[in-house]
């Protein structure tokens, strides 16, 4: 009988004559002789090239290879290289054919007159799409990338080529704009070499450049000129930004230099069918502008010319999927292979960012100091030492300096304030001894809702009789104070003054030139029209004081972020930052000096043999497994093992993360350090490895992260 999704719809009188109808159809259907299925060595295959090498989109790292498939001749003129096809995997051999399998998804990658496999090829089962969306270029690129970061290439191809959407695939081809002509150098005419980078991008040439960017709202449109400079030479231009918020900044820049048409946004937002829409009108050569976030990476630019990075400091550049690639490596993966210009611009410079410029791959694209100076904001500090306060200071949580900062510039536009961390008091202590407070249940840290009301962070369980476990105390300190207290607290410090917040429950994207405070979380900044008047940067401290190896150059980072927002010095943009006075992060920033401050941290680095100088990987799993990995691995000679250490055990209540091992398990970590020129062959060694132990049915897992982001 039919499903009931099958029958026909009964009009008003019942519908009995049509529901025998469909029940003598269905007897006549089941006494037909069912067709015996052909044996695939009968079926007839393509005349030429028969043979289809496939990848199968199986991210299994012990399967990272192609595979064989005949081709049927009914396929032959759609399974062209690039194409998505469905085949059988994992099939047996029964009586001389393969038989079974399940079916998978995969790509054809080329087509060959003949097999290196001697048995009988299975076939395609289905081209699912003729359209190419895995070309030469971008199948190379994964490879490349997926050998840097001992990955599989399916799990690469995942993230280079978007989902399929059949309705946007059948959309007409738009026909490619002509080249816009040559941009004027505009703002970039302030940096000493700016119009000379112009000027070789537009004439076809392939500089590279690690750009300073000066404070102030102008960097967008720098970009935007930077790539029209490419578009102008008949060349493709990729921009990858951290979020969207920028990517609207760049994509607005671009738009009124040089209309539409010539150039697409690729970012989550857009949705699924809309953002694969636009990557086929890059994949077809119809558009060869892009701006984008971090999937935007591997967009197939045609004749690509000038692949740029904004802000790559920034934690979202970072590809939390397997293999994790940064979007940085890749742009300098493809401005390499496809002999592209490179500009890797931001506020800040990391370490990497010094490196390139260091062994002279790129060079140095700043202002010079009288440009800076006349751009950037007057920086004051307040060390930990300076505890004057008046009334109103107090109530505000703010050292007198601060608050007179903030009086002042409430008079002629908005203030802008950067808090650490989110909430409202998400770190207590004991106030008698500083003991952390700690739920009583799991463990976790406890905070203080707006309410007043204490619950743990971790399991959300109220605490309503809490005492410390080593004085007994039962008073509590704010150890760190949350935005959303921050913007109380100042509330009723200036009563007169409207209140604004941006975080992770509502981003800003811009505010009004009018007096107003503009509390924030770090990388949530919203743009003021005109600049900000005044900006306070809370609890330093909280920053510089994180255990990890990039604290100093994160928090000046973030610092400079907020800081670029505000107006320069000769028209009173004031910038109080709450920090020790004589840390080198502090001065950098008090200088507006982020390149001086790479440098010393590159060389440091350098001699405590620490990345970006050396390559590293981190293993992690269970001891066993790692040690049984590493014991099987042909690491190079000159490997530094570090380790290994345990890692850290989720708590009961709190979210899983990533790096986090499975419940009930307890895991290691170990730390593989070589020096430049080695680094191909660590990854090479620890996929090798992996294989290895998929081979002998070793199935616990073991994590390879190569250059983790996260060194404590």
């Amino acid at each position: 009988m039919s499903s009931e999704n099958e029958r026909p719809e009964q009009g008003p009188t019942g519908g009995a004559g049509e529901q025998l109808a469909l029940i003598r159809e269905t007897v006549r259907k089941a006494e037909e002789p069912r067709a015996k299925p052909r044996s695939w060595r009968a079926a007839k295959l393509a005349s030429g090239l028969p043979v289809a090498r496939v990848l199968v989109d199986k991210g299994l790292i012990h399967l990272d290879q192609f595979f064989d498939y005949s081709v049927p001749e009914p396929m032959d003129e759609q399974a062209q290289p690039g194409v998505r096809v469905r085949v059988r995997f994992g099939a047996r051999v029964v009586r001389g054919r393969r038989e079974g399998g399940e079916l998978h998804d995969g790509f054809v990658v080329a087509r060959l007159p003949e097999s290196d496999y001697r048995g009988p090829l299975a076939p395609l089962a289905q081209v699912l799409s003729p359209e190419p969306v895995l070309g030469p270029e971008l199948l190379r690129l994964c490879r490349a990338v997926a050998d840097r970061y001992a990955g599989a290439l399916a799990d690469v191809v995942q993230l280079a080529v978007p989902p399929r959407h059949a309705r946007a695939e059948s959309r007409a081809v738009p026909q490619a704009p002509a080249p816009p002509a040559k941009p004027d150098p505009g703002s970039w005419a302030r940096y000493a070499t700016g119009p000379g980078f112009l000027d070789a991008l537009a004439t076809g040439a392939n500089p590279r450049a690690v750009w300073t960017a000066l404070p102030g709202p102008h960097w967008p449109d720098e970009l935007a000129r930077a790539l029209a400079a490419t578009l102008a030479s008949g060349r493709g231009a990729l921009a990858v930004l951290p979020d969207g918020r920028a990517v609207a900044r760049v994509d607005a820049a671009l738009t009124a230099l040089l209309g539409e048409g010539h150039h697409v946004v690729l970012t989550a937002d857009s949705g699924p069918e809309e953002r694969y829409r636009r990557w086929l009108a890059v994949n077809r050569g119809a558009v060869r502008g892009v701006i984008g976030t971090r999937a935007a990476m591997f967009a197939p630019v045609a004749d690509l010319g000038l692949v740029a990075l904004w802000d790559d400091g920034d934690s979202s550049h970072a590809e939390p999927h397997a293999p994790q690639p940064h979007a940085r490596d890749v742009l300098l993966l493809r401005a390499t292979d496809e002999q592209a210009a490179f500009l890797l611009g931001g506020l800040s410079v990391t370490a990497e960012g010094a490196q390139l410029v260091d062994s002279r791959w790129a060079l140095p694209l700043t202002a010079p100091r009288e440009q800076v100076r006349a751009a950037a904001p007057l920086v004051r500090t307040v060390g930990d030492g300076d505890q004057a306060r008046d009334a109103a200071a107090r109530a505000a949580r703010l050292p007198s300096l601060a608050w007179q900062v903030t009086r002042d510039a409430l008079l002629r536009g908005p203030v802008l304030v950067q808090v650490p961390r989110r909430g409202y008091v998400p770190r207590l202590a004991c106030e008698r001894c500083r003991e952390p407070a700690r739920c009583a249940r799991c463990a976790g840290p406890l905070e203080l809702a707006e309410s007043g009301a204490l619950h743990c962070a971790w399991c959300g369980r109220p605490e309503a009789a809490w005492h410390c476990r080593e004085c007994a105390g039962t008073r509590l300190r704010a150890q760190v104070v949350g935005a959303r207290r921050t913007a109380d607290e100042l509330g009723r410090a200036f009563p007169k003054v409207p209140v604004r917040t941006s975080g992770r429950d509502a981003v800003l994207a811009r505010v009004p030139d009018q007096p107003a405070l503009v509390i924030c979380t770090p990388g949530a900044e919203p743009v003021a029209d005109g600049g900000y008047a005044a900006a306070l940067l809370l609890d330093g401290w909280a920053l510089l004081n994180r255990p990890d190896l990039r604290a100093g150059e994160e928090a000046l980072r973030r610092w400079l972020t907020a800081a670029a927002l505000v107006r320069p010095a000769a028209e009173g943009g004031t910038v109080v930052v709450l920090a020790e006075p004589g840390l080198r992060p502090v001065q950098a920033l008090v200088r507006w000096d982020p390149a001086g401050y790479a440098v010393r941290e590159l060389a440091e680095r350098a001699e405590l043999g620490f990345p970006p100088v050396s390559r590293m990987a981190s293993v992690t799993g269970t001891a066993a497994a790692v040690s049984d990995l590493l014991e099987n691995a042909q690491l190079p000679d000159d490997t530094d093992r570090l380790g290994p250490v345990p890692v850290p055990v989720a708590p009961p209540g709190r979210p899983r993360r990533m790096a986090d091992p499975p419940p009930g398990e307890r895991w290691e970590r170990m730390l593989l350090r070589v020096p430049p020129g080695s680094g191909g062959s660590l990854a090479t060694a620890l996929k090798t490895a992996q294989v290895a132990r998929m081979a002998r049915k070793h199935f616990e897992p073991v994590r390879v992260r190569m250059d983790p982001p996260d060194i404590g």
